[in-house]
């Protein structure tokens, strides 16, 4: 038998007054809202200043085009944007989450293409596997596997059993307890004209949430997200074919 759905809370009342009031409140969030986005102009100069740190490991993938080493991922281009999308090898489809967020890759891709950047996802499962997910989703984007080189690892999204039994491992930047051994994260990286490559920005957990436009939309509504748990989709969000199908059961 299945557990009832969760509810989210209902939407709380709200105070109904004259448009004068209205206006009056709404330009008082208004100086908030252009604080907000002065402060993320600052953040986002800040993270274009970060250190670098060359790669200089000989990472391998699994590509429809044979195996490549990371320098042939960008593209013809200089940076690249990695979507560590959670899929195990032994896992039949890729994560819920990391699907809503792929959901958003190939719109704004059109565009970043032509402005110098190559956005990418790579898993651990088999190539085989990502390929089949890829067409059931009707994705375009380019999706690798990493399953013959340490990436996932190095890069603190992957997490192997041993590491795991000690009972911590490093993920956004700190020690946390964890029994999953995939996690979701971004990185980003760049390649200069001699070829080198450099590591220039991870995010991960919430970092990522810059990529989801779902999210933006909902945020501006009177129910937001409307998750009971803070940050967790797994509250409504579906693979976007399940919704039909529970449009049948129901």
């Amino acid at each position: 038998m299945q557990p009832p759905p969760i509810q989210p809370p209902p939407i709380q009342p709200h105070r109904i007054v004259s448009r004068e009031d209205w206006i009056a409140a709404r330009k008082d969030l208004l100086a908030r809202e252009k604080e907000l986005t002065r402060l993320q102009d600052q953040v986002n100069e800040a993270r274009r200043a970060l250190p670098w740190v060359t790669v200089d490991k000989n990472y391998i993938f699994d590509t429809p085009q044979g195996r490549k080493i990371l320098a042939e991922l960008f593209g013809g281009r200089s940076q690249l944007f990695v979507y560590h999308f959670m899929f195990a090898p032994d896992w039949k489809q890729g994560c819920l989450g990391c699907s809503f967020f792929a959901d958003h890759i190939d719109g704004p891709n059109q565009h970043l293409a032509h402005h110098d950047l190559t956005v990418i996802a790579v898993s651990r499962a088999p190539l085989e596997k990502i390929q089949a997910y890829k067409k059931r989703m009707g994705w375009k984007f380019t999706w690798v596997s990493s399953a013959h080189s340490d990436f996932n690892y190095d890069f603190n999204v992957s997490f192997r059993k041993e590491d795991l039994a000690k009972g911590k491992v490093c993920y956004n930047y700190d020690m946390i307890e964890t029994t999953m051994e995939d996690l979701p994260g971004a990185s980003v990286f760049y390649k200069d004209e001699s070829g080198t490559i450099y590591h220039t920005y991870s995010a991960f957990g919430r970092g990522d949430e810059r990529g989801l436009g779902a999210y933006m939309f909902l945020d501006m509504t009177p129910k937001g997200r409307n998750e009971t748990r803070n940050g967790n989709l797994t509250d409504w969000v579906k693979r976007h074919d399940e919704y039909a199908r529970e449009a049948v059961k129901a």
